[in-house]
């Protein structure tokens, strides 16, 4: 597969992040660019998927900005790695397949560090369950255009999960929020390129 794969040390600014997507996103349409895995974070920011409700807003004083991309609100902020891309499915056309290519790669990612998480055909993302409570660790927002998929998938590991208070995150009411620092005390610097590994091997199955 012909990916270029891409990381950023330093927090990159929401806008240009999407900006440079959606630029790739007609190039590669165009053939004229390879495709993309990048590896980011954001500084704090509350994003909405075109599925969001007013109501979903706890505290009317966070600056939300409104996306394209599917799902509905969430925040990233440092400490959650995130993992945009740009990946051509003109070839296949299986949208249903490719989110669970995703889904596949987190929970096997998280299992090399003996941590055990699910998906759920109710509610979008990768969940972890501790004692009874059911909590959300990898939040997915994909959209599809001209059969190219972009945005991507965000994985908390330590990032400061007091921020999800303010919103009801991704509409769910009933289930919370978790990271992997507060599952298991890792070390979770290589995580991102066993990520990488993973996704780009299922994305050949």
């Amino acid at each position: 597969m012909n990916i270029e794969i891409k990381k950023s040390i330093k927090p990159i600014n929401y806008f240009n992040a999407i900006e440079l997507l959606e630029k790739r996103l007609e190039d590669l349409y165009k053939n004229k660019c390879k495709e993309l895995i990048w590896i980011l974070e954001h500084d704090e920011i509350f994003t909405a998927g075109t599925g969001y409700k007013e109501n979903e807003i706890l505290d009317n004083s966070i600056n939300l900005i409104k996306t394209n991309r599917g799902g509905k609100i969430t925040c990233h902020s440092p400490g959650q790695l995130i993992c945009y891309f740009v990946l051509d499915l003109r070839k296949k056309k299986d949208i249903r397949k490719f989110i669970s290519c995703i889904e596949k790669t987190i929970i096997e990612t998280l299992k090399e560090y003996k941590i055990e998480t699910f998906s759920d055909k109710n509610n979008v993302g990768i969940w972890h369950k501790k004692n009874k409570t059911v909590s959300k660790v990898a939040a997915i927002g994909v959209r599809v255009k001209k059969w190219i998929a972009y945005h991507g998938f965000a994985i908390n590991i330590n990032n400061n999960l007091n921020q999800y208070k303010k919103i009801i995150p991704c509409g769910i009411r009933d289930k919370g929020v978790t990271n992997l620092i507060s599952i298991a005390k890792n070390d979770y610097s290589k995580l991102d390129n066993l990520l990488i590994e993973k996704f780009i091997s299922n994305l050949k199955i």
